[in-house]
């Protein structure tokens, strides 16, 4: 038998390969450039600008949403009070213990809910809250907010209407000797004795006092006369400690866009006024 030599696997065939082989495999494994194309630095359009756009945006968004929020507040309290502004601050201290400087105090259209014994402007004197019960802030009767005679040039005042006088009426045999001059007498009496400004009443209207006053405002000069209705702004309803101290910082200096509760020895003006000590 023929020796066919060791055996070596399948017979290979060695092929020449052509220089364009050589060439096409040179191509095939040459590696292949990923750089891109240097075409200078690289810019996104629209991002710096669309984000400054964004930021105006959200801030006109929250700027509009807040003015809106107020806006409707004010609205709605407008529409519960009946007035404008409907919460005004206390400045100064004739109405203690139950209001304080610095507290806010919301106020309404006198006549929209009237208490029991009200007068037909909507008002409660003190008289006839003692008669019916009624009270507000600690004592019987309504706290008016008013204008001073009328006048839109002084600071609105914050008392206790009292009782209500007619027109030419000695009002002072009605009132309470405490709150009056020691020897009152109307200013057309000739008996001797201390005057009283606005007795007999020039008009009709209510007397009023402040709750810490010594005096009637109507003696101590804050009104000159009885408080015509039509001079009444509102009723104070409610009021929040402490709250008023904001609008007061913000307005210092504006006093007539706030309220003032007058002292006993001084009107809104600044004139010198009668300060009563209580008799006996």
């Amino acid at each position: 038998m023929e020796d066919d030599g060791p055996e070596s696997g399948p017979e290979t065939v060695d092929v020449p390969r052509s220089e364009g082989d050589d060439a096409t495999r040179s191509v095939r494994e040459k590696p292949t450039d990923t750089k891109p194309t240097d075409r200078g630095p690289k810019t996104h359009r629209g991002t710096e600008s669309d984000g400054d756009e964004s930021n105006w945006v959200l801030y006109l968004y929250d700027l509009l949403s807040s003015v809106g929020i107020v806006v409707l507040i004010g609205a709605l309290l407008f529409t519960a009070s009946g007035v404008w502004p409907p919460m005004v601050a206390i400045e100064s201290g004739s109405m203690e213990p139950v209001m304080e400087r610095g507290d806010l105090v919301f106020v309404m259209e006198a006549d929209r809910f009237p208490g029991d014994g009200a007068h037909e402007s909507g008002v409660v004197s003190a008289r006839a809250g003692r008669a019916t019960g009624y009270e507000k802030f600690g004592a019987y009767g309504d706290v008016i907010v008013y204008e001073p005679d009328g006048s839109d040039r002084r600071t609105p005042v914050i008392h206790r209407a009292m009782f209500w006088v007619e027109e030419g009426e000695n009002w002072i045999d009605k009132a309470n000797p405490e709150y009056l001059p020691e020897d009152a007498v109307c200013e057309e009496s000739t008996s001797g004795g201390t005057d009283v400004r606005g007795c007999p009443a020039p008009h009709s209207g209510f007397i009023t006092k402040g709750d810490a006053n010594s005096a009637y405002d109507q003696v101590n000069g804050i009104a000159s006369g009885p408080v015509r209705p039509e001079w009444i702004v509102g009723t104070a309803e409610y009021s929040v400690p402490y709250l008023g101290n904001i609008r007061l910082g913000a307005e210092a200096g504006a006093v007539k866009t706030a309220l003032n509760v007058t002292n006993p020895t001084s009107d809104t003006t600044g004139n010198r006024t009668i300060e009563v000590a209580p008799s006996g």
